[in-house]
């Protein structure tokens, strides 16, 4: 689950992590009072569109202003705008909300983050002297300026471990000991919230020596969600696509793409195959949406609608291979979600595995349209032709 930027600061600067003060503002007059209290001690202050995308600098989200005056002008041109950035895809996010942020004295941009690194099943700090730019694009030109420190579990992160990061940024005097305090709490909000990453870009030195996250990025792990109720509602469903929030209450695995062909499948693994051999027959599918190995019938039934509420769908593909999941129960609810829905675009199915005659003969009874396959290449190339 992702957060914006002042979420992930506010829950940083509870576990102690330095980031500047701020003040998440909805309208001209209240950035005016923000930026007023704000810019005691400095000469300006930031103007950040907040939206679940990085980029927003680049796209006229992140701005300065010198007085009072201009924050709430540029507060008023943010909100409402649709910001356009690399992470955004062309359509943009619209800006809801803006956050106003005292301006910092900065010496040296850094990059700073942690994640899981399913190599070495560890958590890992990976840092950078190359703040601001995004870390893929570090990784590929220069992966000689990204530091590393796998973390053992029992021990957590060592002081000699959050040094030698801090030596290998070329840091000195007071800022060694101020990214070390930064880090060590850095990581015990990783680890307290069940993040899937904590990212700190840029991560700024200012002249007086302090570390200071200027940026933060958080995402929470959805399946850890339960022990933090506090963090769930967190959640913004305005920066989520309206169909991936729908399948969230249905416990479903939904993610929109740019193609014409839904596709139901359950399993990850199965759903990666089956988007691969729709490309494969020279298609794009519309969607990625697992039902997993538990699902019922009402569940089914969702998931289907689901897909046909996309207006870009010119065919659905069900591709099921019954293990926990049986084949019958997947056929009743593709019926009984079909005739609720009056469907009107081709529908391929193609089922192996448990009770895959009963499913079938279900399938066969019921008078629908169905075009069955016999494999999931056979899928494929049944639900590209049947687009055109």
């Amino acid at each position: 689950m992702k957060i914006h930027e002042y979420q992930a600061k506010e829950i940083l600067r509870g576990y102690g992590v330095a980031v500047p003060r701020g003040k998440l503002v909805a309208n001209a007059a209240e950035a005016i009072a923000a930026a007023r209290e704000l810019l005691q001690g400095r000469a300006v202050v930031v103007v950040k569109a907040q939206i679940h995308a990085g980029g927003r600098g680049k796209g006229g989200g992140v701005k300065l202003a010198r007085s009072p005056e201009q924050a709430g002008e540029l507060t008023s041109a943010m909100l409402g705008m649709q910001l356009v950035t690399h992470q955004t895809g062309p359509a943009g996010q619209k800006v809801r909300k803006v956050y106003v942020e005292e301006g910092m004295d900065i010496a040296r941009e850094l990059y700073l983050g942690i994640t899981l690194d399913r190599a070495t099943g560890r958590n890992t700090f990976m840092a950078s002297s190359e703040g601001g730019v995004e870390i893929e694009e570090v990784a590929a030109k220069h992966p000689e300026k990204i530091l590393r420190a796998s973390i053992d579990p029992t021990v957590g992160l060592a002081g000699y471990q959050a040094r030698d990061l801090a030596f290998g940024l070329g840091l000195t005097g007071p800022a060694v000991n101020s990214f070390v305090k930064f880090a060590t709490a850095m990581y015990s909000a990783f680890l307290a919230t069940d993040s899937s990453i904590v990212e700190i870009n840029p991560l700024v030195v200012t002249k007086q020596g302090e570390v200071i996250a200027l940026d933060a990025k958080i995402n929470l792990d959805d399946n850890a969600l339960f022990r933090h109720q506090d963090l769930a509602a967190l959640r913004d469903a305005d920066e989520e696509d309206p169909r991936e929030a729908q399948a969230k209450e249905f416990d479903l695995a939904y993610i929109s793409l740019d193609g014409n062909i839904g596709c139901m499948v359950n399993g990850a693994g199965l759903a990666m195959a089956t988007m691969d051999m729709i490309q494969k027959a020279g298609g794009m599918p519309a969607n990625f949406l697992d039902v997993g190995g538990g699902a019922d019938e009402a569940k089914v039934t969702a998931a289907f609608k689901l897909l046909l509420s996309d207006p870009q769908v010119k065919a659905v593909l069900v591709n099921i291979f019954g293990g926990i999941m049986k084949c019958d129960v997947i056929a009743a609810g593709i019926i009984a979600a079909a005739r609720q829905v009056d469907l009107k675009v081709p529908l391929v199915v193609r089922l192996e595995g448990t009770n895959v005659n009963e499913g079938k003969a279900l399938l066969k009874g019921s008078n629908l349209a169905i075009i069955a396959a016999d494999d999931l290449g056979d899928a494929a190339r049944k639900a590209v032709a049947a687009t055109r």
